[in-house]
This record gives structure tokens, sequence and C-alpha cells, in this order.
């Protein structure tokens, strides 16, 4: 049994990849035909008008492998395979139409509340969070477990969609998440969650070839609300799910770059007074050009960043909290390091 659930991984990983690497110049294609172009904007990176919904290739990677794979996974939960295939194609459905109309804030905030509470219908949720330092080790969220999984579900889905601001930043970002969740998933036992990460990491570097700088097409709000999404899912199938000390900090860290670059934009917004929803340059790989990187470089940064934050997650679900103390460190260090140096240039 083992050994076939080691075989369905290598697949989910292999035909998400093949499926996206191939689908993504019809997206291409598409966002053509559609009008959904991304032109030139003052807070953008880019010169000329590019196509901008390239994440049909991810979501057509990821969910036909994942029907594919379903004669096989007879094992598995089949009630919430289908909440998240149907909250996914949902949240991609929106993603979809925004990426042509520019729907409103709101609008979108709404669906993808929808999309949540389909996720919470079909049984996914975060019902208890693993804690040390309470005497019974497990925090029980009762009647917060909905509204909690809502928020856990949104946030992770708008903060990959807020990072995608560099060809190749999002989808490098979000592959090096599903690896390392894969990994976490595979510690912790949960089968549907590694797949998922699995498939999810194909499709992500099948479409990296397409997206990486100089870029042919974008993912879009197609892609990178669909990638969070399912991240978001995945992270409370395999990490929140299980009994493990520090559960809520693993899963936190392995999507770190992401929630904090969202977070400290969200607090940037509020002590400058400006609507939260408002775009704006502040995030960390604007940062990273106005300080002049190139956009690869800047790019190969952010990935070692999260990279690393990956690793120590992974460190800790393996409870050698010391080498995880070690390399959050070195990390620390490093990014001071950094700053001193550029103060002084």
């Amino acid at each position: 049994m083992e050994e076939i659930k080691s075989v369905l991984y290598i697949i989910a990983f292999i035909s998400a990849f093949v499926i996206t690497l191939l689908m993504t110049p019809v997206s291409k294609w598409i966002s053509v035909k559609v009008g959904a172009i991304d032109y030139p904007k003052d807070r953008g990176t880019h010169t000329k008008p590019m196509p901008r919904m390239g994440g049909i290739a991810i979501v057509v990677g990821f969910m036909a492998t994942i029907l594919v794979l379903l004669p096989w996974m007879k094992d598995f939960d089949m009630k919430e395979i289908t909440g998240l295939l149907v909250g996914g194609a949902l949240v991609a459905l929106l993603g979809f139409f925004d990426d042509i109309y520019n729907l409103n804030a709101k609008l979108k905030l709404c669906i993808q509340i929808v999309a949540a509470l389909i996720i919470v219908y079909f049984g996914i949720t975060i019902d208890f969070i693993s804690w040390p330092f309470v005497p019974s080790k497990m925090v029980y969220l009762g009647s917060l477990s909905t509204p909690i999984t809502i928020i856990w579900i949104i946030g992770v889905t708008n903060a990959v969609n807020l990072i995608d601001g560099l060809d190749g930043l999002a989808a490098g970002v979000s592959s090096i998440a599903a690896l390392c969740l894969m990994f976490l998933c595979l510690l912790t036992g949960n089968m549907l969650a590694v797949i998922l990460t699995a498939a999810l990491a194909g499709a992500c570097m099948g479409f990296l070839p397409h997206n990486f700088n100089p870029a042919e097409v974008f993912m879009g709000d197609t892609g990178s609300t669909f990638l969070g999404f399912v991240l978001a899912v995945s992270s409370i199938k395999g990490v929140f799910k299980v009994y493990t000390a520090l559960a809520v900090i693993v899963a936190i860290l392995v999507l770190g770059l992401p929630l904090f670059d969202t977070t400290f934009a969200i607090c940037r917004r509020i002590i400058k007074r400006q609507p939260v929803m408002k775009a704006d340059r502040g995030h960390l790989h604007h940062r990273l050009l106005d300080r002049g990187y190139s956009h690869k470089r800047a790019v190969l940064t952010l990935y070692g960043i999260s990279g690393g934050f990956g690793i120590t997650a992974i460190l800790i679900a393996a409870r050698d909290v010391t080498i995880a103390i070690g390399v959050a460190s070195i990390m620390a260090v490093l990014l001071l390091m950094f700053r001193v140096y550029r103060k002084r240039v």
C-alpha cells in the first residue's frame, strides 16, 4: 500500500507539471482573446502589455491531475476532495472574471467567503490548535472553528495574491511552500494532503518556465488566488489536523513570506490611514527593487527567505528545535547584516 501511495505522489507531481507546462501557451492565447491584458502602470515592473490569465494552466494542471488520480484515491475522504474541487473551481472562476473586468474588492471578498464556507461544509476545518504552553497542550476552538477556518483560508488566499508582483515570484514561492507542506504532510501521515501539495508544486513548477523573468505571461488572480486557496486548505489537512506541538507556528512559518508581507502591508496602510485594500509599492519585492536589486536577484532573494522559513518549519515539526532555532538565528543575522550593509552603501 505504501509503495502505491509513493507512486501516486510521483505521478501527481509529474502529471501536474507536464499538463501545466503544455497548457501555459494555451492560457496565454485565451488571455489575449478575452482581453485579459496587464498594461504597464506606476507600481508595476513591466514595460509592455502582458497576458495575465496564465493561471488557467495552473488550475487545469492541478484539477486534471486530481481528477485523473481519483480512481486510485478510494481510501481517501471523497467528501473532502469534492469540497476542495468545488471551492477551488469557484475561486478560479472568480479570478478569471477579475482578470478581465477588475471586480470590486468587496464582491471578491464575499465570493471568497462562500468558497471558504464550502470547504467548511465539506468537513475541512481547524477544530483545535496544538499549543504546548497550556496544561492540556491543546486549545479546542468549538464554535470559533468555522470563523477561524474562514479567516485562515481568506488570509492565505489573498497573501499569495499580494506577493504576485514580480516575474516568477508567486509561482516560485508557492512551489517552495507546497514542497515544504508536502514534507510536513509526510511527517504527519496525511496522504491526501501529500497528493494535493505534490500536484500543486508540480503545477507551479510547470508554469515557471513561461513566467520567470523575462515572463511571457502572468498568472493573474486566476492563478494566484487559486494557489493561495489550495495552500490554505492543504495546510489545514496536513498540519492543523494533527496533535503536534507548535502546529500553528509550523503552518505560519511554511507560508511565512506571503503572510508576513501581507501583515506588514496591512499595518503600514492602517498607520498611514490608507484604505487596507489600496495597492502600493511598499511590499518587500518593491523595496528590494528600490534598493537597486535586479528583477532576478530580488526574486531569488525572496526564494531564499521563503525556503528558510520552510526549512525551519520542517525542523520544528521533526522536533529538532535546536537546529530550527539555529537556522532562524542565522537568517536573522544575515538579514541584519544585509540592512547594515545597505545603509553604508
